[in-house]
């Protein structure tokens, strides 16, 4: 994969590092207003497929309020109420039927905590059990089994990836096993970031609505108190986002403005000083992270010249 040298680290004055990846931003009408690297190469979206999952649930009927919809496409901190959204989205049912790993919480200060308290690994703890509770409440509601949900065989999965199809408008490229055990669609930064652009931009009562309301109402559920995601969401209007193990990012400006990012090595700190990049070239300001990592190459040549 052709990716491109992105970010560097630097210190006292002298490169010690560089992080390459590859970035994506196109316009509401889906032509490229920026792009560097690799954004057509088949990628793992990772978690920040987790908007288009809830978007194929809500598809099938699931009905949540906004929270439930923000915990459902979350990668949770595992706080107090990442934990109560994941049960109410359970409802009745035990947080023993999530077919999520045990976890201790994603956040080192909830998790310090909770060892130190000497609680042991939680299924509801785990960073992804938003989306395996919304995916038990999915059966219930069309009348599929439980068991085997995450068989990408199981009709919940086929319709998943139909859905994840039609947002990418693309076919998908691999079908993997995410760190949580639900089927993992491969496909490009570029259809994940046409993914992101029709949930940004969807109707009020559109399923797609329905989670991007959910995300925008709930920043503090879709990541943590401690989450630079979450920051992101409070700090721009309207915007919803991901991110991603291995360094992926995605984002979506209301008017279907997005942006798809992912750092090759997966080092998660060069993917906030690139996002920060990619969204001052659609004329919004972020904070970039630590002063002494710099965006560099096509990137930072774009942000130079103040356009695409």
């Amino acid at each position: 994969m052709n990716h491109e040298l992105l970010v560097e680290l630097v210190r006292d004055g002298m490169v010690e590092g560089g992080h390459h990846g590859s970035v994506i931003v196109l316009a509401p009408d889906g032509t490229t207003l920026f792009d560097a690297g690799a954004p057509d190469a088949p990628m793992y979206p990772r978690s920040t497929a987790k908007p288009v999952q809830a978007t194929a649930m809500a598809r099938l009927g699931l009905r949540l309020p906004p929270a439930g919809f923000a915990i459902a496409a979350a990668s949770h901190s595992g706080e107090r109420m990442h934990l109560d959204a994941a049960a109410a989205v359970l409802g009745g049912r035990s947080p023993g039927e999530l077919g999520n790993p045990a976890d201790f919480p994603y956040d080192p200060v909830e998790r310090d905590a909770w060892v130190a308290a000497g609680r042991a690994p939680s299924k509801l703890a785990h960073n992804c059990s938003g989306k395996h509770a919304a995916m038990l409440a999915t059966c219930e509601l069309t009348g599929w089994a439980a068991d085997g949900y995450l068989d990408p065989a199981h009709p919940l999965q086929r319709a998943i990836a139909a859905t994840f199809e039609d947002l990418t408008g693309r076919a998908i490229d691999r079908v993997a096993v995410d760190g949580c055990g639900a089927p993992l669609f491969a496909t490009t930064l570029r259809g994940l970031a046409t993914a992101l652009s029709k949930i940004a931009t969807a109707a009020p009562g559109t399923p797609e609505h329905l989670v991007a309301d959910g995300i925008r109402r709930h920043p503090e559920l879709v990541g943590g108190s401690r989450r630079d995601v979450t920051a992101v969401l409070r700090a721009v209007p309207g915007l919803i986002a991901k991110d991603g193990f291995e360094a992926v990012q995605v984002a979506a400006l209301p008017d279907g403005t997005a942006i798809a990012i992912k750092i090759a090595d997966g080092g998660d700190r060069a993917r906030r000083p690139v996002l920060a990049a990619a969204l001052a070239l659609c004329g919004v300001r972020v904070p970039p992270g630590p002063e002494n990592l710099r965006v560099t190459g096509k990137l930072a040549e774009a942000l130079a010249v103040g356009s695409p």
